[in-house]
């Protein structure tokens, strides 16, 4: 059995869980969360944990196992805390700034890229090179960090560009040139 599949997964007080045949509404303090779990997986709530149990031992279902339960774990961590990713822009007159649910990037381009933004999530901008995302689903702010920083990835060389906060980054020498 999946050994993360079999664990349980602990509900807080304010947590409400609803599951109707194989949809799972995960409502809490900061909002409310669907997940719709693939056949053959079932959900059930017993004193105040949510178990995840597969029908058989197929190798599609023992992927999906594992799968749904942190899936469900995320939505219940994510309607009680949240989440939050952090961007940091290095470089050179790279700047960003945030306009309702628009954010502009000045990373090195002839123009200022425009990311239009959910409205599930929330951005701020600090000192004008860090970018806060925050939000309930843990998918959707993961995802659109990815977006920002795929924008302008970090240079291996310079290190210019867009990263998570904490990334490190392996600085490679440039040519060694001759002698």
């Amino acid at each position: 059995m999946s050994r993360v599949g079999r664990k349980p997964i602990p509900l807080s007080p304010d947590v409400q869980v609803a599951v109707t045949n194989r949809h799972v509404s995960v409502k809490g303090p900061l909002g409310e969360l669907e997940w719709d779990v693939a056949e053959g997986i079932t959900v059930s709530i017993k004193d105040g944990m949510i178990y995840v149990e597969r029908a058989d031992d197929t190798p599609r279902l023992r992927a999906l196992h594992g799968l749904t339960r942190m899936e469900l774990s995320n939505l219940v961590d994510g309607v009680t805390k949240g989440y939050e990713r952090t961007l940091e822009l290095t470089g050179v007159g790279y700047r960003a700034q945030v306009q309702d649910q628009t954010l502009t990037l000045n990373v090195g381009f002839s123009h200022p890229v425009v990311v239009e933004l959910p409205p599930e999530v929330k951005v701020t901008v600090d000192r004008q090179t860090v970018i806060s995302i925050r939000g309930i689903s843990k998918r959707l702010v993961t995802q659109i960090a990815a977006n920002i920083r795929s924008i302008r990835p970090p240079d291996v060389y310079k290190q210019k560009g867009i990263r998570y906060m904490g990334e490190v980054l392996i600085k490679k020498a440039g040519k060694a040139g001759k002698k």
